[in-house]
Parts: structure tokens; C-alpha cells; sequence
């Protein structure tokens, strides 16, 4: 019997709703969307809210505690994504970058590193700005995984 596969998205500032909800509606998977507040969510096949308490890492915490092996978890959150991958789910960033078991290592160590320069005061402000290129390339990296998932 085939094994069902979810996606779990990290919502809070995920910027790719609709486009999960599209690739979900596609191959009729359930979508999870888990944050701390109410927003507005697409409409699909079978969307789910989610809404954890305020506690600091509760989102992450659910996610990583439902999440199994056929799974997909929508993320930006490095420290979430190593834990995902631990519980051996495909992992994706909102720009379409998977993490890996042979990146998430680097991947949390440019984590740390970006940390320190901001503490220092050596940079500042947020990364790029989301763009089509991006949004396209993260369509394209989620319909690999559901097709890898299935």
C-alpha cells in the first residue's frame, strides 16, 4: 500500500502559499500550514490550518513532531529543516532550495556566521527580495519532490 504524503508548511512568512496549494491540488495531497495566527490561506483540495500557541518555536515543534519519512516540509527555518531531515522528509526553502543531508551541515554553519557579522553590526537588513525567477524555481523544485515522495 502506498504511504500518503503531506506537505507541512512553516507559514509564518512562507511567501509561496498559492503555489504549494497548486502542486498540492495537482496530485491531491493534504497541505498542513502551521503558524501562530490566523491568515489567509488558499483555497484547495485539502488545506489544512494549523494554529500553534505563541511559545517560541511551537510551529517548529509541530511540524517536526507529525512530519515523517514521505513527507514534505516547506521551510526557511535551517534549524527546522535539520530536523525534518532527521525524521527523513524531503525539506524544501521557499526559493526552491533543497536542503540535503550533504548541505543542511553548511547550510547551519552560514546560519551561525550570518548571526555573528549581524551581531557585530557588520551587516544588516534583510536578503534579497523574493522575485518570479524564484517563485519559479521553487514550482519546480516541489513538483520533483512529490514526484520522489510518490
Amino acid at each position: 500500500m502506498k504511504q500518503p504524503v503531506n506537505i507541512y508548511v512553516d507559514a509564518d512568512a512562507c511567501p509561496v502559499k498559492d503555489e504549494i496549494v497548486r502542486v498540492a491540488d495537482r496530485h491531491q495531497l493534504s497541505v498542513f500550514f502551521v503558524s501562530n495566527a490566523r491568515m489567509r490561506l488558499p483555497v484547495g483540495f485539502d488545506v489544512r490550518r494549523v494554529i500553534v500557541s505563541d511559545g517560541f518555536d511551537a510551529a517548529d515543534d509541530w511540524i517536526a513532531e507529525q512530519v515523517g519519512k514521505f513527507d514534505i516540509v516547506i521551510t526557511n527555518d535551517i534549524p527546522l529543516a535539520e530536523r525534518c531531515l532527521s525524521a527523513g522528509a524531503q525539506t524544501l526553502g521557499a526559493g526552491g532550495k533543497p536542503f540535503t543531508a550533504d548541505n543542511i551541515g553548511m547550510s547551519m554553519a552560514m546560519r551561525e556566521l550570518s548571526r555573528d557579522l549581524r551581531d557585530m553590526g557588520e551587516i544588516s537588513g534583510a536578503g534579497p527580495s523574493f522575485t518570479k525567477k524564484d517563485r519559479s524555481r521553487f514550482l519546480e523544485a516541489l513538483e520533483l519532490a512529490v514526484r520522489r515522495a510518490g
